[in-house]
Order: structure tokens, then sequence, then C-alpha cells
């Protein structure tokens, strides 16, 4: 990932052309993150809990010798049965 300084973002923000190397699709690719390819085509989703349902999520994990991820699609897919929907999780 390209280095990103004060004078490239302010180029980027003026919406003037480039007068250096770098064009302005080429600061704007800078700003997007790569990621990896398990995440790329993915949405995060996220809630806030008290830290209690944090230690006990991650303590199941281990456990059961397996991701919070995975516990949480379990979850979800439990869900979305409860409700009729489809488990696409």
């Amino acid at each position: 990932m390209a280095k990103k300084n004060l004078a490239d973002a302010l180029q980027l923000a003026s919406g003037k052309p480039a007068t250096n190397e770098r064009s302005v699709s080429q600061l704007q690719a800078a700003d997007k993150p790569e990621l990896p390819p398990s995440r790329q085509g993915k949405k995060a989703i996220a809630g806030h809990f008290d830290p209690a349902v944090s230690k006990q999520l991650k303590q199941l994990a281990l456990e059961q010798d397996t991701t919070v991820q995975a516990l949480l699609a379990l979850a979800l897919n439990d869900l979305f049965e409860k409700y009729g929907k489809k488990p696409i999780a």
C-alpha cells in the first residue's frame, strides 16, 4: 500500500489535476486499503455489548475449537431460521 503524505491529500481534496507524478486516480486508490481475499465482497456487522459478552464468546470459541466468526455465523443462521428466513451466514 502506498504511503500518503500531506501534499497528496491536499492535492486530492482540491480537485485540481495532479501536477506531480501521481495522478488523482492513483491518490484515490491509495485511500482504499487492500482487503484480504477472505474479506472481499463481505460486510462487517458490529454491536456494542458488555465486556463479559466478548469474554464469554471468546471462551466458547476456544472450548469449541472454532472461531468467534464461526460462532456468530451459527448464531445468525439460528436467528434467521427462527424467523422463517433462509440461513445464509
